[in-house]
C-alpha cells in the first residue's frame, strides 16, 4: 500500500467543500424556521430535507479524509480544516435544532 501525505491544496479543497456544503445546509436549516414561523410547515419540512442533504455531502467529504488517515495516509490538520469541521459540527447540530423548532411551531400554530 503506497502511503501518502496530502498536500495543504488537496486539504484546502475538501475544506472549502465541506464549508460550502455546511453553509448550504445551515442556510436551509434557518429557512425552514422561519417557514415554520410563518405557518409554512410544508416548506420548512422541504428546507429541512435539503438542509440533510447538504450536510450529508459535507460529512462524506469528511468521512473521506477520516478513511484516509484509518488507511495510514497523513492528514496533517489546518485551520482551515478546523474550521471546516467546526461549521460541519455545528450544523448537524443546528439542524437537529430546527427539526425540533418546526415541530414546536406545528404544535403551536
Amino acid at each position: 500500500m503506497n502511503k501518502k501525505e496530502f498536500d495543504l491544496e488537496e486539504l484546502s479543497q475538501v475544506a472549502f467543500q465541506i464549508i460550502t456544503h455546511a453553509g448550504e445546509a445551515k442556510s436551509e436549516a434557518m429557512l425552514a424556521i422561519y417557514s415554520a414561523k410563518e405557518g409554512k410547515f410544508d416548506e420548512a419540512e422541504d428546507k429541512i430535507k435539503l438542509a440533510n442533504k447538504s450536510i450529508n455531502i459535507a460529512s462524506e467529504q469528511h468521512f473521506e479524509l477520516i478513511q484516509e488517515e484509518a488507511k495510514g495516509n497523513k492528514v496533517v490538520p489546518s485551520l482551515l480544516l478546523m474550521h471546516a469541521e467546526d461549521q460541519l459540527l455545528s450544523t448537524q447540530t443546528l439542524i437537529l435544532m430546527a427539526e425540533e423548532i418546526v415541530q414546536l411551531y406545528k404544535k403551536i400554530k
